[in-house]
């Protein structure tokens, strides 16, 4: 397995592993799917990026994690404050994809001086929250009732990693 940095050329094996995990439902907040421009925007090049990190097995990205810096200006994070979001393709689950991404990223915050990392995970999302909590995560919030696109309201775990 090979972790580096994503490029622009990778925005297309990443969204179709993001749309895979869309379809599937229950692990991400996302629920529209993405299309290449979008993934380019929105994971690789966005103006708050701090680092996007993939994962490639045999020529095939079968992950990725992007840390971006927290820039709602009413929100409950400071200044050095990162967001934090994580996607590993279902056929390469428990292989310790996750883990390897993280040791990248957390190298990116430090260089980039992130303070802490914020991960805001659906509450129903039972193996995002193991996983978070396996890296050292510690819960500091809980949304409530968040509205899905069709109507369905579920919780959003906030947890913190302090660097």
């Amino acid at each position: 397995m090979i972790i580096r940095p994503a490029t622009n050329a990778d925005a297309d094996s990443m969204k179709t592993l993001l749309n895979e995990i869309i379809a599937l439902g229950g692990s991400t907040a996302h629920e529209r799917p993405f299309d290449t421009e979008r993934m380019q925007s929105h994971y690789i090049a966005g103006s708050e990026l701090i680092s996007c990190q993939v994962a490639e097995d045999a020529g095939q990205v079968i992950g990725f994690q992007w840390l971006g810096w927290a820039t709602e200006p009413d929100g409950p994070m400071s200044n050095g404050w990162g967001i934090i979001a994580s996607f590993v393709a279902p056929s390469a689950a428990g292989k310790g994809v996750g883990q390897h991404l993280f040791s990248a990223t957390k190298a990116a915050a430090l260089s980039a001086g992130t303070t802490v990392i914020d991960a805001t995970i659906r509450a129903d999302n039972v193996a995002g929250l193991r996983y978070y909590s396996g890296l050292g995560f510690q819960d500091y919030d809980r949304l409530h009732g968040i509205p899905l696109l069709d109507g369905t309201k579920v919780d959003r775990i906030r947890k913190r990693f302090d660097l």
